[in-house]
């Protein structure tokens, strides 16, 4: 009788307590530590798939920066050109078609590129006025921009890209 009270007690404790009781004196994990350590290679897992994610975006804009030089196109950053003095630039690339000392010559660009269908965009720096076109806030928009702007008539064969970093 007190083997069959025991073997009952057993019984409602393996019924109760499952297999982490006897996963916890074996020293095994338990299925909480199964369940954390699943999450945790989850987010690892995902973290990876960003940092891929980011690697194949730079692959694609250094491509793009490629082939932006294949069009014997300058990049100039702000930095390189001096400071805006009139401008705040809402977007990061902008296409410029002239950038002129004399104020005429760039409403002439400023009318020829609305003619064209154009918004052009009036950027002033150390002296200068610039017409700038098609602003963009990715790199690939600013290469078909780029693209497009060269089949124009009125576009000089040195058009460039200002990036606004």
């Amino acid at each position: 009788m007190k083997t069959n009270v025991v073997f009952a007690l057993m019984a409602v404790l393996v019924i109760s307590s499952g297999c982490d009781m006897f996963r916890r004196i074996a020293g095994r994990p338990t299925s909480a530590d199964i369940d954390a350590k699943r999450q945790e290679i989850a987010a690892a897992d995902a973290r990876i798939e960003a940092l891929k994610k980011k690697q194949r975006m730079q692959a694609d804009s250094l491509a793009i920066v490629d082939s932006i030089r294949q069009l014997e196109t300058d990049v100039h950053t702000l930095s390189e050109i001096g400071e805006l003095y009139s401008t705040a630039l809402d977007h990061r690339y902008y296409i410029i078609v002239g950038s002129f000392r004399k104020y005429s010559n760039a409403e002439s660009m400023l009318r020829t590129a609305s003619e064209a269908g154009y918004i052009p965009v009036e950027l002033r720096f150390n002296g200068y006025t610039a017409v700038g076109l098609s602003p963009a806030d990715r790199i690939e928009d600013a290469f078909l921009s780029l693209k497009s702007v060269k089949r124009e008539s009125f576009c000089p064969d040195d058009v460039w890209i200002l990036v606004n970093r």
